[in-house]
């Protein structure tokens, strides 16, 4: 006796994934860039309420190359997403 599929059985055979391989690791690495970019920011703590120091709080990295490696690590999660598998 032949058992009948149903189709949507019959749509989740015939289906693949969203994603491939090379896309997932290009998510990782902007995923990486990402986490980076926001451990660069971190720092800057002071033991005495009452002062401030700006060259901590305003430093290149915090002001400049954090933003720059989490903006590249969303565009490189963009690229994932958009990218097209090879055939």
């Amino acid at each position: 006796m032949v058992k009948e599929t149903k189709p949507a059985e019959k749509a989740m055979a015939e289906s693949r994934p969203v994603f491939a391989k090379d896309n997932f690791k290009f998510m990782i690495v902007g995923l990486v860039l990402i986490v980076i970019g926001f451990l660069l920011m971190l720092g800057g703590s002071n033991g005495d309420p009452n002062t401030f120091k700006p060259e901590e709080v305003y430093s290149f990295r915090r002001i400049t190359l954090a933003p720059i490696v989490i903006v590249l690590g969303l565009l490189t999660e963009i690229y994932a997403i958009m990218r097209k598998p090879k055939a």
